[in-house]
């Protein structure tokens, strides 16, 4: 989320959640997930909330298990919401940077959640709000994905564009 934007800022707890998501991405999911809690542990539920928000979100990542996932990526939205009554920390963090661009994210990650979890009309009313904030994306590869990423699950889940449905649900083999 906000690594991808390029960082800034000189926030030590931020240097050390991108190198946790560097491990992720190389593959080691589990060092990545024990450095992500290490950090939760240190910041706790009322940390500073920018913290929170990509600290959760990449801890979903990690996550074995759906529900887990489902509710780290929940954390990371509430503490979002949390960030929404002001953009001055997060454009401490890095002055391009608007709480409003993480929401197409949150909500995209949540509608997959509760696909995986078979609960479909929670999946499509994520769908249905990443679908309604994706004007706060950039014009860029980020963007771009994230497009891509929602109009392949509104496939799945028989979504239209409107986020509503089309026909029965597919499911993928």
């Amino acid at each position: 989320m906000a690594e991808q934007q390029g960082q800034t800022s000189d926030d030590a707890v931020m240097a050390r959640a991108g190198q946790a998501v560097m491990l992720h991405r190389a593959g080691d999911r589990e060092e990545a997930r024990n450095r992500l809690l290490a950090l939760w542990s240190e910041i706790g539920e009322d940390g500073d909330p920018l913290h929170r928000v990509t600290i959760a979100h990449y801890m979903a990542d990690t996550q074995d298990d759906p529900a887990d996932e489902l509710a780290w990526d929940l954390r990371a939205l509430t503490a979002a919401d949390v960030l929404t009554t002001t953009d001055e920390r997060v454009e401490e963090h890095h002055r391009s940077l608007a709480v409003r661009a993480f929401y197409p994210s949150l909500h995209l990650n949540l509608a997959a959640d509760y696909e995986k979890l078979e609960r479909e009309e929670e999946a499509r009313a994520h769908l249905r709000k990443a679908r309604g904030t994706i004007g706060t994306l950039g014009d860029d590869p980020y963007g771009d994905g994230i497009r891509a990423a929602i109009e392949r699950l509104e496939g799945r889940l028989g979504a239209g564009e409107d986020g509503g449905p089309v026909g029965p649900p597919r499911r993928e083999s």
